[in-house]
């Protein structure tokens, strides 16, 4: 049926067939109610990792930095000890006593820079340490978070092999019976269904009342409902009002339709 036949409907078709869409997006909001918050909790462990995996690859870089600068520092200790000897040889054939202290000065020079590389090295050694400790943590924290994630993932894969067929059918016939409803019918029941917590925008009459709520609905009104001439709105929920021998019959006609989307 297209859109251009939905004038043809009477009152009661297109209750029908708000009750029947009702039936379909309830049974996907069950779907998706199974998988609660599995997706959410599968997207933080995998932003929780990145997040662990970038950190420690900064501290496994400074680490490197900070053992690149060591052999420098070994190296220029070594170029001092080198230059040491060498002046320690100079002193032995120097002719007066300025170039004796000229020489001292720069022996003098040359173990303070080995003093200083030293010290450098020491607190290099310290922070690559302490960085070390961190890395370490970092990295059990990661296999951790890595295998609750796997946890979870198994979790969600299980639940989206058993439900995602079913899911996809059912959003197609929701789509497909959107079409045979008349765009005004179809932007309330949408409007209608966003804004309550259950996502209920069509029900029956339940023991004098719409179900899920305390209102007694008065022997009028509910008269005026099963005689299915006009849409009639719930003045306390806001849902649109169907009388429960049509949700009884459409219940059981859907829940054998959809048996069948998915043989």
């Amino acid at each position: 049926m297209t859109k251009a036949k939905t004038a043809e409907l009477t009152v009661e078709d297109k209750l029908r067939a708000l009750y029947d869409l009702q039936i379909i997006d309830k049974r996907i909001d069950e779907i998706r109610s199974l998988r609660g918050e599995l997706p959410l909790e599968v997207e933080d462990l995998e932003d929780e990792i990145a997040g662990l995996e970038k950190r420690m690859s900064k501290l496994k870089d400074d680490v490197a930095e900070m053992e690149k600068e060591i052999s420098e520092k070994k190296l220029a200790t070594q170029s001092s000890l080198e230059k040491i000897a060498k002046y320690e040889e100079q002193q032995k054939n120097v002719r007066n006593n300025r170039e004796f202290d000229a020489i001292s000065k720069e022996i003098e020079f040359q173990q303070l820079e080995i003093e200083l590389a030293e010290k450098r090295k020491k607190e290099s050694l310290a922070k690559i340490e302490s960085k070390n400790e961190v890395i370490a943590s970092s990295q059990e924290r990661i296999t951790e978070r890595k295998s609750h994630l796997e946890f979870k993932r198994n979790e969600l894969d299980g639940i989206l092999a058993e439900t995602q067929k079913e899911e996809d059918a059912l959003i197609a016939k929701s789509e497909e019976l959107k079409e045979t409803i008349e765009e005004r019918l179809v932007a309330a029941y949408t409007r209608i269904r966003t804004s309550t917590k259950n996502g209920l925008a069509v029900v029956s009459i339940e023991r004098g009342a719409s179900a899920g709520s305390f209102f007694v609905i008065p022997p009028q009104r509910q008269l005026e409902i099963a005689q299915r001439k006009k849409i009639i709105i719930d003045e306390h929920s806001g849902r649109i009002l169907v009388d429960p021998a049509l949700a009884e019959e459409e219940e059981e006609k859907m829940a054998s339709m959809i048996a069948g989307w998915l043989n």
